[in-house]
Formats: structure tokens, sequence, C-alpha cells
């Protein structure tokens, strides 16, 4: 019996020494974890996961150059916490302030002051400094402020770093390169393409996020392991920065003078349909002219009826069937024909009386409505079905894919269709209950100048990595053949005709053949039809190709509402595509002159010397002893040339502000000089005198534009 009392005695002990020190555990957890001492030692081993956001990929021009590119930019933090930190705080704290508020700029250092102290008083480790993001450089100037120039673990500096989506060029073709979604993802523009090739091309673009496992030890944070980010792809577009630039500058002015609605305008290489230039203005609800508001180019907002324009597809159905040949004589009359109780109108008829019988070439290159609405009704009347046929075999009903969302559908009707009529076949004719867009009507053009074969319109050539092509997209033949050869070579002559004899007189050049047409259409709403509260509108419009004799480019340019009574495709969107057209000429295809023709006399020229400042060439002459027929002016700039009687003489180079000079003779360091100084941007080519310039001396110019000068 005292055996098992002794034993049970030995248990009770036992359990109660037991008991107890499990009691006594238990305590210490909970105050372990009541205590703030541990707290905060358990915050400082925290871990936990950073996301590594992967570099954007770049969207480049043809020559490489990026026009969408992402850039570190740095958000600046400060752990106030930091041991460093606390022994200098109060002594450089106003040092600091001035220093962050001149690089900033965005609040007093006062403001900083305060706002420092505020967090250091309440202990804050990844305090904000500022909302606003600097760049690497700005960042290397940060590290050496007082208190940050201790280093990272001393100092309390923290950044952090993101990408940002930058657009050297500006507006430059936005609406093509497309812009990211604000408040997606993260970053200050957010991380997801909006629309254009940034939305298309998503996927490659925006690459793949990486992870970093961080630990918080003693108030730094250390990196313990990290999946690295891949980086997004490149994007390699057929876009010509120079040609874009012209076409936006171009455009932009004629909208701006004519008070226009909106306008868009489309450069193309012949024969790869390589797209150079894509150019769109609009107006926003306050009527503010916006770059790239709408993509009337390639989207619904610009797919229309396009007028005029549309005669050369109706001419050359006409003519390839057999039904109409250029000699073929019609009677426009008055200029106003009765067709099955609606009136089809010449737009001269009230200034010309009519132009009577004419030929069908001659008909084209008036532009007659009556004439080509004549022509087309008596080959197709009880044959519809085949004109609209042959307007499908040209491609109309196809929507052109260039890689990018949103394109507009075309408009094509047919017999039987609920919105034909019997006055449809007429006016369809001359561009009318018909909508395509303005890539449409200039890959057919370019089909005519390319001998027949249509290509495909190509903005995207390649996605590469680090100069390695992942894929490439080459040129496409949509149709071998859109017509017989017979026919081409008639329309060639009638579009000549447009420009030498017809509608578009008021651009045709002298260095060089202009093939083209021009268009007018008045413009349908919803609600009123062809009226606006009372009032026509008229979209003008001119597409063709050059040179004519041997076509390099096509190009077209459309602008709708124009105001103040011109609105003629002629004159308003002609003046466009002959601006794009002789920048294009000089600058890709060799400018001859000026645009002049080679003088039959060619007078000797002096070695070295043509044109300069008045000092340099004083001093070279005095050198060569040649002083006859000297004039002295007061002119800082001055040319030599050959006189007759004297053998030379120096005469004044005019100089105007706004206005382009003339620095033809002169050597590329002194035009270049003179130009850059203006606000122009230029770039040479070749070596010597400058022999051509791109910008035509004496014509009105704007700061940043480029000039291209022909040195030999």
């Amino acid at each position: 019996m005292d055996i098992r009392k002794a034993i049970l005695f030995r248990f009770s002990v036992m359990y109660a020494i037991t008991l107890g020190f499990a009691f006594w555990i238990i305590l210490n957890v909970i105050l372990i974890q009541a205590s703030p001492k541990w707290g905060e030692k358990g915050l400082r081993m925290e871990v936990k996961e950073v996301p590594i956001k992967a570099r954007r990929g770049d969207i480049c021009a043809a020559d490489g150059s990026p026009m969408a590119t992402s850039v570190p930019y740095y958000e600046l933090r400060m752990d106030l916490e930091a041991p460093g930190v606390k022994e200098v705080f109060h002594r450089d704290i106003d040092s600091l302030a001035i220093c962050l508020s001149r690089l900033l700029r965005d609040k007093s250092p006062g403001a900083y002051r305060a706002a420092l102290t505020r967090a250091y008083n309440t202990k804050q480790r990844y305090y904000q400094v500022s909302p606003k993001k600097v760049s690497y450089m700005d960042l290397e100037k940060v590290k050496q402020f007082p208190i940050f120039r201790r280093g990272r673990n001393k100092g309390g500096l923290i950044p952090h770093q993101e990408n940002k989506r930058v657009y050297p060029f500006g507006t430059m073709a936005i609406r093509t390169l497309g812009k990211l979604n604000k408040g997606v993802g993260d970053g200050e523009d957010g991380g997801a393409g909006a629309f254009g090739i940034e939305q298309a091309f998503e996927e490659e673009l925006r690459g793949v996020d990486g992870l970093a496992l961080q630990q918080n030890l003693s108030g730094r944070w250390l990196v313990i392991s990290t999946d690295d980010p891949k980086d997004g792809y490149n994007v390699e577009t057929t876009l010509d920065v120079k040609i874009q630039d012209q076409t936006m500058y171009s455009l932009r002015n004629m909208i701006e003078r004519t008070r226009a609605e909106y306008g868009t305008a489309i450069v193309m290489e012949v024969e790869t349909g390589d797209i150079k230039a894509i150019a769109n203005f609009g107006r926003n609800s306050s009527g503010k002219l916006i770059d790239g508001y709408q993509n009337y180019a390639l989207g619904n907002a610009g797919c229309s009826e396009p007028g005029s324009t549309f005669k050369l597809v109706s001419m050359m159905a006409a003519m390839d069937d057999g039904k109409i040949d250029t000699s073929t004589i019609v009677d426009t009359g008055n200029g106003l024909w009765n067709y099955k109780k609606q009136w089809v109108r010449d737009s001269d008829y009230d200034k010309t009386g009519g132009h009577g019988k004419i030929s069908a070439r001659k008909a084209f290159e008036l532009s007659s409505n009556v004439g080509v609405a004549k022509l087309i009704t008596q080959a197709y009347t009880g044959h519809e079905k085949r004109f609209v046929e042959r307007i499908r075999d040209f491609g109309f009903d196809e929507i052109p894919e260039i890689g990018l969302k949103g394109m507009g559908e075309p408009y094509i009707k047919s017999p039987g269709d609920k919105f034909w009529s019997g006055v449809t076949l007429a006016w369809m004719s001359f561009g009318y209950e018909l909508k395509i867009t303005p890539l449409q009507t200039l890959m057919f053009y370019n089909a005519v100048a390319n001998d027949g074969k249509m290509m495909k319109p190509r903005l995207i050539t390649a996605i590469t990595e680090n100069g390695r092509t992942l894929e490439s997209f080459g040129n496409e033949v949509l149709h071998r053949s859109i017509c017989s050869g017979s026919t081409l070579d008639k329309v060639h002559v009638m579009l000549e005709g447009v420009v030498e004899n017809g509608t578009a007189k008021n651009i045709k050049s002298k260095a060089y053949k202009i093939a083209g047409k021009t268009g007018t259409a008045q413009v349908a709403n919803r609600k009123d039809g062809y009226n606006h509260k009372g009032q026509k509108v008229y979209q003008s419009s001119f597409v063709g190709y050059f040179p004519a004799e041997n076509p390099q480019y096509s190009c077209i340019v459309v602008i709708n509402g124009p105001k103040g009574g011109n609105y003629y495709g002629g004159s308003v969107a002609g003046p466009v595509f002959r601006q794009i057209a002789d920048y294009v000429y000089a600058y890709e295809l060799g400018l001859r002159e000026e645009f002049e023709p080679a003088k039959k006399k060619v007078e000797p020229d002096y070695p070295g010397m043509v044109a300069g400042r008045k000092k340099d060439l004083t001093r070279v002459l005095d050198e060569l002893d040649i002083r006859d027929g000297w004039v002295f002016n007061k002119s800082e700039w001055v040319e030599a040339k050959n006189d007759d009687d004297d053998g030379l003489a120096l005469t004044n180079r005019e100089i105007k502000p706004g206005i382009l000079p003339n620095v033809k003779g002169m050597g590329a360091t002194d035009a270049v000089y003179l130009l850059e100084n203006m606000g122009l941007r230029v770039s040479t080519r070749g070596a010597g005198k400058v022999r051509a310039q791109s910008l035509r001396a004496g014509d009105h110019f704007r700061k940043g534009q480029h000039i291209v000068l022909t040195l030999g």
C-alpha cells in the first residue's frame, strides 16, 4: 500500500510540473505576441514577394528609330527609422529639403522639411518623398543629396523603379502607334495597349513580369532570390519619320486654314505597299484640333462615300469590259441631267454652262458627273450586277488587314438589296451610295501605279528581340493584275491628264509629273441627309502617285468639312498632296534644282566657294586676288556670282525671320549654322557645297521642321 501511494505521489508531482511548464510556455507565447519589442523584431524578419515589371518593347520606325519606348523612372521613398538617418536627421534636414525642392520643383523647402519631419516623428519606414518620379540621371543627383549620400543602408533612400512609356516624337502617328490604358496595371500610363499597335501587339510588347523575394533584416530589405523578368519584344514598322513629319505638317496646316472638321493622309510605297506615313487630325467636342483623335485613314470613322475619286473605278470597269474607250463621245449638255426624276450635276455647271459633247477621257479629266454617269448607265443598265461584280473584283469588298484592330468595313450595294434603287447605278458611278476607307481607295490607285499589281498594305515588318528577328511579315500580292494592260495604259494617260489639263492643274510640277484624281463629295448625315441644319458639308480629296513616268509613291489626302466656300478636291486636298510629294521627291528621289528646269548655259564656278559669310568670302578672294566687280553691302551673308563684264560680283543673300533662306552654294558648316539658328532640323547628304535643299527658298516654315541638304 505504501508503494502504491509513493508511486501516485511521484506521478502527481511530475504531472504538476509538466502542467506548470505548459502553462509557462503558453504565458510566454502570449507575452511575446503582445510585446511591442518582439512585434518590431518580427516585422524586421518579414519576408515578402515583390513583382519586377518587365520592360515593354519598343515600336520602331523603318530606320530603327524608336517611336514608342519604355524608360526607367524612379519613385523616391525613404526609411526614416534607419539608424544612419537618425544620426544626422536634425542636422541635415534643412539642406535635404532645399535640394529636393530645387530638383523636383513641386514643393517649397519649408513644405519638404515639415513633411519629412512628420514622417520622422511617426517612424515611417517606407515614406513617399514625392509623388513625382525622377529619371535615372536625376536619381544619381538625388543620391548625392545630404543624408542620402550616406549610402543605401545609412542614408535611408529607397528608389522604386517603374518603366514609363514615352513617345520620343511626341504625338507623331499616335493614332497608329497607340497608347496605354490609364489605371490598368502599374505605372503612370497603365500597362495595356488601348488602341493602335500598342493594343494589337500587346502580347508581344508587354513581356513577362519577374518576382523578387525580399526579407527585412533590421530595417534593410535584402533580396533573397529573384525570378528575372522577360522584357517585351520590339515591333518594327514601315513608317518613315521624316515623311510622317511632313505629312502631318502639311495636313494640319490645311485643316487649320480651312477650319475643317477632320483630315487624313496616307503615303504608300508603290512597289511594296509599305505604308510610309499615316496622319489623322480631328476636332473634339469643344472644337479643338487633336492629332490622332480618330483613325480616319483606316477605321469606321473615315469610312465614307469617296466621291469623284471613285470615277476611276467606274471607268476602268467599263473600259476593261469593252463597253467604252477613252475616245467614246458623251453628251454632258449644260452640266445638268435629269435621270429618273433626280438631278445629276457637274460641279462647274453654273460657271461653264456645261461642256457639251466630249470624249470619255475629257469627261474624266474635267470630273464630269453627268459624263461618267451617262457612260456607266448606258454600259450597264440591265447588267447592274456585272458592274457591282467588277467593283468587288477590284477588291473593294475586302477589309485590308494590316495588323491593327478596328478596321473600317466597306459597304457595297448589290441589285436586290433593300436600299438599291433605280438611280443607284448612276450615283455609284461617281462615288455615292457606297462606303470605303481612304486606305482602300489608295490601295486601288497604288495598284494602277504598280502596273496592275495590287499589294497588301504593310505596316509591320517584324517582331525582334535584341536585334534578332523572331517573326517577319513580308510583302504580299493580293491581285496579280486588276485589269488588262491596255486599260492600264489608257488610265495612266487619263490620270496624268487630270493634273496636266483638268481639275488639278494647280498642283502641276515642273520637275516631275503627278498622276491622280480630285474628289469632292457631299457628306450625308443620318438625320438630315445631305443638308446639315440647312447647310451642305463637303469632303475634299485627292489621290494619286508620283513621279508619273516611274511611280515610286502613292498618296491620298482627305479633308472633311472645309469652311469658307472653298471645298473642291483640287484646291483643298490637292495642295496638301503636292506639298507632301515635293518633300518626298526631294528627300527620297533627288531634288532637281529646286524643281526648275536645267539651265542651258553653265556658268564657270570658282573653286570651293559660291556663297557664305561675307567676311570669309572676302578673305579668300583677297588671297586669290579676285576683286573685280565687287558690290559691298551690309548683309552678313553674300553670294559670289559671275559677271560678264567684271568677272565676279558679291551680292546680298537676304535673310528674313520665318522665311526659308537660299543656302545653295554655301558650305555645309555655314548652311547648317544658319538654318539651325533659325530653328530648323538639318540633315545633309554627300559632301561639298549645298547643291539642293528639300524646302524651297522663300517659303514660310515652322520651327522644328526638317530640311535635307544635298551636297556635291
